[in-house]
């Protein structure tokens, strides 16, 4: 069974996260910073809200919060890229007979506006959201409730993610893991390439060759 992240791997859309950050902490005087983005990298919004409440010292509610994140990143989902040899690399997969799922933190209703416009869908047998789970991707539970809806045990599993976190969170889960780059993670390529079973800067590297 093969699981894909969607922010940053399946579509080039972790930028818009960076951007609804970068807007939401301009609001308040504040910058975006390391520490920032390590507390909310690829975790669900409630989580995030929780994290950015108490991180930024803030008044307002976490449902609050989250209700101006949403208004934010508005219909962005609706023009969100895929990202390069995405459509060839499921085709391929979709002809080996490979079961596939997509595992993400996303927002359910921007998930699937995104595989939808992209037609991506069609592709995948079910979507797990961490965020209708009340977990994070950080630790194995994720995974291994997606291996269990999947009905596949967790060592007959493949993820693919570009959160260096994620992918431990899947190994802690025994699954095998494939990191994918992505710029909002580049400063983990190093670190990912050392960790990950393997490492593609995109998933053209896994296409098959074609016969001259």
């Amino acid at each position: 069974m093969f699981f894909f992240d969607m922010d940053g791997v399946l579509t080039d859309s972790n930028g818009i996260w960076k951007k609804v950050d970068r807007e939401f902490l301009g609001r308040r005087g504040m910058k975006y910073t390391h520490a920032y983005y390590e507390g909310v990298a690829h975790v669900p919004l409630p989580q995030a809200a929780v994290f950015t409440k108490a991180f930024c010292k803030l008044p307002e509610s976490c449902e609050e919060i989250v209700a101006e994140w949403m208004e934010l990143a508005a219909d962005s989902y609706a023009r969100v890229p895929v990202k390069p040899g995405v459509r060839a690399y499921l085709k391929q997969c979709k002809a080996e007979g490979r079961r596939m799922a997509v595992v993400t933190s996303s927002v359910p209703e921007h998930c699937h506006m995104a595989l939808e416009s992209l037609g991506l869908a069609k592709y995948f047998e079910r979507v797990t959201f961490a965020q209708e789970l009340g977990l994070e991707k950080r630790k194995p539970d994720v995974w291994l409730a997606a291996a269990r809806a999947a009905d596949v045990r967790p060592e007959d599993c493949t993820v693919f993610d570009d959160s260096l976190a994620a992918c431990k969170g899947a190994r802690a889960a025994k699954m095998r893991v494939i990191g994918v780059y992505d710029g909002l993670f580049a400063q983990d390529e190093k670190e990912m390439r050392g960790y990950c079973d393997v490492y593609i800067k995109s998933f053209e590297e896994l296409l098959f060759l074609k016969e001259k």
